[in-house]
């Protein structure tokens, strides 16, 4: 009868060197300052605006499901920053200056803009002389549609007109839309 001697078991190493790289490249990446990226992961470019796209988002502190939650978001359609990208997700800003990572997929393509003065008025043609279509209040989201100078074509609740785009948080400066 043979003898069977155990080998010791190999030592985990490729696991704990990747997760060691994974982690090593993680906090080069977040060292960086966002305004050093001009495209994220995505190759989209950044900083850009997107929205929520559904209800109750956890944001979290680092970009992966074991950082904890900071807030809670609960407002579909919400606009939010685009900073900074890590794999699938994304650090975004809101328009109070809160920030934290959300995952890609609870993001949405679909522009909103939301009111930020203490009441903006939608007028029929881009002028401050133009018809009155409807009032906003502080608050409250529109989609966009376009952009032109200081104003910015939106759909509020099924009303299509033009706001001042000073009165709107959800569109960068120097961004035109057609």
């Amino acid at each position: 009868m043979r003898a069977m001697i155990a080998e010791p078991a190999a030592p985990k190493r490729p696991r704990a060197r990747a997760r060691t790289v994974a982690l090593a490249l993680l906090a080069v990446f977040l060292a960086r300052p966002a305004a050093d990226q001009t495209a994220g992961a995505s190759g989209l470019p950044l900083p850009r605006f997107v929205s929520l796209a559904g209800e109750a988002i956890n944001v979290r502190s680092g970009p992966g499901k074991n950082y904890p939650v900071r807030f809670v978001y609960s407002r579909i359609g919400l606009p939010v920053k685009i900073v900074e990208e890590f794999d699938v997700w994304r650090r975004v800003e809101d328009h109070e200056g809160d920030s934290g990572w959300i995952h890609g997929s609870l993001l949405s393509r679909r522009r909103t803009v939301l009111v930020i003065a203490p009441l903006a008025e939608l007028r029929r043609t881009p002028a401050r002389e133009a018809r009155v279509l409807a009032r906003a209040e502080r608050g409250v989201i529109a989609r966009l549609l376009d952009c032109k100078s200081e104003w910015c074509f939106v759909d509020l609740a099924g009303t299509r007109g033009w706001m001042e785009r000073k009165a709107l948080w959800g569109v960068l400066e120097d961004e035109m839309r057609d």
